[in-house]
């Protein structure tokens, strides 16, 4: 769907009727609901088969919403300032006089949340009178989606309505920072913890424990392209996709490279939509050559070592 006036409205209805549809925003696309909605909760749930302990980021336009719904403090207010809106989702604690949906929380006093920049996303939200629970549109575990006809695969006719932004700019999900007592990174993202730290100018923790589930993307096995991935690599087997950081001046139909130069900003935008690609050739498997963990490396290594543990 283009950018008009009229698919907003579309997409707003279905989302007025408690339903869910496919929304772009930076970082990947995601599946929407009314946050305040049991039933449209719900519906996330089961078209994702998610685990119902595995709590919702939900998606505000603005500060006077938020505070609706959640306490805030010095640290919140710092880094919203500098890096919002954008891939950056807090984990606050929840008024209690809240109307987020328990289902949202999984029962707990504590909500992550997340302002986002798309413009098409933003002026969705903006003509709600609600924020919107939106995790990433792909079946839990799996590969997120990227574009809007990547949730269409993943879904089929069970979603009515996917809102078309393009592809997304970020191409992986939120960096999600805790500010319940120190911060504490609980998922590495699409924003480096070297900028989080510098704005924050003290100690941050950062825990991405599989065993627990104060936040999406904790799970052990995650971001799966559906066939087996080994990292650092340095020889392909048979059938095997070779994915590389650089484009290398080889010809090889088994090589696929992130970026041209080696940009890691633009490996990340690749990664997701590069792995579907490979997936959908027919490859068996999937080897990619050794990244390092620098900058946005560390959040490339994450998702792809949780992918591995197919």
């Amino acid at each position: 769907m283009k950018y008009n006036q009229s698919n907003i409205k579309k997409a707003k209805k279905y989302l007025d009727n408690n339903n869910c549809i496919g929304i772009p925003t930076e970082t990947v696309y995601g599946l929407a609901g009314n946050a305040y909605s049991d039933i449209a909760v719900k519906k996330i749930f089961i078209l994702k088969k998610r685990p119902r302990n595995n709590p919702l980021i939900v998606h505000y336009y603005n500060l006077s919403e938020l505070k609706k719904d959640c306490v805030l403090n010095k640290d919140f207010f710092l880094l919203y300032k500098k890096f919002c809106p954008g891939p950056l989702t807090f984990v606050l604690k929840l008024k209690k006089n809240s109307k987020i949906s328990k289902i949202v929380t999984n029962n707990k006093k504590i909500l992550a949340v997340r302002f986002p920049k798309q413009r098409l996303f933003k002026k969705l939200i903006k003509n709600l009178g609600y924020p919107l629970a939106a995790p990433s549109a792909n079946i839990s575990n799996k590969l997120s989606s990227v574009k809007a006809s990547d949730v269409k695969e993943e879904f089929g006719n069970k979603i009515k309505f996917v809102l078309d932004g393009g592809k997304c700019k970020v191409g992986i999900e939120s960096t999600i920072i805790s500010l319940i007592k120190k911060p504490e990174i609980l998922r590495l993202g699409g924003l480096e913890n070297s900028k989080i730290k510098k704005v924050l100018n003290k100690p941050i923790t950062v825990n991405i424990n599989p065993n627990k589930k104060n936040a999406p993307g904790q799970s052990k096995l995650h971001y799966s392209p559906g066939i087996p991935l080994r990292m650092n690599a340095k020889k392909l087997k048979k059938d095997e996709a070779f994915v590389v950081l650089k484009k290398k001046n080889i010809r090889n139909k088994d090589c696929f490279y992130l970026s041209k130069k080696g940009n890691l900003n633009e490996a990340t935008k690749n990664l997701y939509s590069t792995l579907r690609k490979i997936k959908k050739k027919g490859y068996k498997s999937i080897a990619v050559e050794k990244i390092k963990s620098v900058g946005l490396g560390q959040s490339i290594n994450d998702r792809l070592n949780r992918a591995s543990k197919f």
